[in-house]
């Protein structure tokens, strides 16, 4: 079953990338629950919250791209270690386009129930984005 929940995650990450938000329909429980602090779409239980959210980085990078670098898989879990890469070309939760790239690292921990994500957790360098886009000042070191 592991090999088979992987292959599911990843198939999450190959929709993104090929804009068929619809497949999110066959990989996601209508009742799954999102924990990401940072989707603004959370409260929307099952693949409708995943497409609003995806919808809204593909409007603000429409060049995005996930590259999945490895995956572990243990019972009903799978944890995807992630790469996002993409150009700032549209507006990002009231964010003018910046017209900057970014890379983003990234995981994901999805749980599984029945071969459908049932709940999903992620972490992601949200703060190194916002500093590659300009709009939060970068850290300098204190030796300086």
């Amino acid at each position: 079953m592991s090999e088979q929940n992987k292959a599911c995650a990843k198939r999450m990450f190959d929709a993104w990338n090929a804009r068929d938000l619809d497949v999110f329909d066959e990989l996601i429980a209508d009742d799954a629950i999102d924990h990401d602090p940072q989707n603004p779409f959370a409260e929307i239980h099952g693949p409708d919250g995943l497409k609003r959210q995806a919808q809204m980085y593909l409007d603000a990078f429409s060049d995005q791209r996930f590259l999945v670098n490895e995956q572990i898989a243990e019972g009903d879990f799978v944890t995807t270690r992630w790469t996002g890469t993409g150009t700032n070309d549209g507006e990002l939760m009231g964010m003018p386009a910046t017209g900057k790239s970014a890379v983003v690292a990234g995981v994901t921990i999805n749980r599984f129930r029945d071969g459908k994500i049932i709940e999903s957790w992620a972490s992601w360098d949200t703060l190194g984005m916002m500093q590659q886009l300009g709009v939060v000042p970068s850290a300098h070191s204190a030796t300086t």
